[in-house]
């Protein structure tokens, strides 16, 4: 990133970091200087206009969190959806069978169809794909959950 910057002239700015919306979410944002500002000419504008910027900046990262992706395939059914959660949180197809009251086998059947539903070869890319695609680990409670 230093690289790239310093091919652009880009030798001062802020680094924000955000709270997360979610234990598998991060994010951050860098506001780069124009060209001809100093570190010391930013830290100036930062104390005037940094708490501003930090709201407005928070605002527009959990707007864009919040959105959701869309694809021309249909979405992961909820026992998809749960046991890929299930997935994500450690648990074998055993371990899912047993919480959700299935057998192994309607576990990796569902496991499957979201594998092919998604795209992907293995279940760790399914569970990664339908994370990036917001359809796993959503941070609303269940009620409030259209996807549920």
């Amino acid at each position: 990133m230093l690289e790239f910057n310093l091919r652009f002239g880009v030798v001062a700015g802020v680094s924000i970091a955000f709270p997360d919306t979610s234990s598998r979410a991060k994010g951050a944002i860098g506001l780069c200087a124009r060209v001809g500002l100093t570190q010391d000419d930013v830290d100036a504008i930062w104390e005037e206009h940094g708490r501003e910027l930090l709201v407005l900046n928070s605002v527009l990262h959990l707007k864009i969190s919040a959105m959701p992706f869309s694809t021309t395939r249909r979405p992961l059914t909820r026992r998809q959806r749960e046991v890929l959660e299930w997935v994500g949180d450690g648990k074998t197809a055993a371990d899912i069978a047993l919480i959700m009251g299935l057998t192994v086998a309607t576990v990796e059947k569902h496991l499957r169809l979201a594998r092919e539903a998604l795209e992907v070869e293995t279940t760790a890319q399914a569970v990664l794909k339908a994370s990036m695609q917001k359809q796993i680990f959503l941070s609303q409670p269940d009620g409030d959950d259209p996807l549920r």
